[in-house]
């Protein structure tokens, strides 16, 4: 569904990704894990164009979008959830959820009922300022925002950052029903490996802008992995 072929990108003359290979497929559900630091947020942001490729290709549904406007890229089918949730604090729930709608290619593009079911706070609060909504709430509008547009892959920036873990055991919970129901492919950046356990099929980890080592997060088990790549 993405994938990710000798990636590379740079903050200046300062380089970042040095020729990243990485694939996601069709419904899976793909963690990628790594010291801070070391290039996962610059991987979803190069993804998105954001920030700029130097080298690479990246492919969604086998054509490239490398270099494309990052709307382009949203209307191709990928869904983007920043790390910080990128909420607009001063629209309301509902609001929020219509720029979503902006990435979404259908004539006449709704939003779907299926997050307001899945998360009925954001239907009771649809005229609330989002601004004003918990850290939970907000993490939940963003993913809702994100599936407005009606994405095949959806790409998360550490979710479980900041909230409550009853929150996060829901987020992961809904990531799982969005790959059962809706065939969503996922990778996301995270930290929380309870969550990393609960909702991916595998793992990668990443080590100064190169992946490094891939496996099934039972192995996140294991304590020597963990001191070797992740412990600070």
């Amino acid at each position: 569904m993405l994938k990710v072929e000798a990636l590379k990108s740079a903050y200046g003359s300062a380089q970042i990704l040095n020729g990243i290979d990485l694939e996601v497929g069709e419904g899976e559900v793909v963690a990628l894990l790594g010291r801070n630091g070391v290039g996962k947020t610059t991987l979803m942001k190069t993804i998105m164009n954001l920030v700029p490729a130097t080298g690479g290709d990246v492919y969604m549904k086998d054509r490239a979008i490398t270099g494309k406007p990052t709307y382009h890229i949203a209307r191709s089918g990928i869904g983007y959830v920043p790390q910080g949730r990128g909420i607009f604090d001063k629209l309301t729930v509902e609001e929020n959820l219509r720029m979503g709608l902006r990435a979404n290619t259908a004539a006449v593009a709704a939003i779907p009922e299926f997050v307001f079911e899945r998360f009925p706070i954001l239907a009771e609060r649809h005229r609330q300022l989002a601004g004003t909504m918990s850290g939970g709430q907000k993490q939940q509008l963003a993913i809702s925002r994100a599936m407005c547009g009606d994405p095949r892959v959806l790409l998360l920036d550490e979710p479980s950052e900041g909230i409550q873990p009853n929150i996060v055991q829901d987020i992961g919970l809904f990531l799982r029903e969005l790959v059962t129901t809706r065939k969503i492919s996922i990778l996301m950046v995270e930290q929380n490996l309870g969550l990393v356990k609960a909702a991916a099929d595998r793992f990668v980890i990443m080590v100064k802008g190169e992946i490094v080592y891939g496996g099934h997060p039972a192995e996140l088990e294991n304590e020597e992995l963990l001191q070797r790549y992740l412990s600070v």
